[in-house]
């Protein structure tokens, strides 16, 4: 599976960005989705995942409420729709897959990642 995000920007603080991620392959409807997030000088951390359906989805406390992930398995992307973004959020924001497990603590596959700058 290879991974393509992209929807990233500069954005002042309050606005809203949606993030994608296409994915290539024709098994991306049996992958757990997630995103992730690196702000400078930090490790990485998880954002958000999504299951195989659609049916579950996760969030980090810190983006509980302004962020929302979905998938649209016909079209073989999800979606990170980011609202109320403050400057804290600032980072390059990467998706992920997972086959099976936890997408918190094991990714099969990494995108390349989406800069998302937020203004104050």
């Amino acid at each position: 599976v290879q991974l393509q995000a992209s929807g990233g920007g500069l954005v002042q603080a309050g606005g809203s960005l949606r993030l994608s991620c296409a994915a290539s392959g024709r098994t991306f409807s049996s992958y757990a989705m997630g995103w992730f997030r690196q702000a400078p000088g930090k490790e990485r951390e998880f954002v958000a995942a999504i299951s195989w359906s659609g049916d579950s989805t996760y969030y980090a406390d810190s983006v509980k409420g302004r962020f929302t992930i979905s998938r649209d398995n016909a079209k073989n992307t999800v979606y990170l729709q980011m609202n109320s973004l403050q400057p804290e959020d600032t980072a390059v924001y990467y998706c992920a897959a997972v086959a099976y497990g936890n997408i918190r603590s094991k990714v099969d596959y990494w995108g390349l990642g989406t800069l998302v700058t937020v203004s104050s």
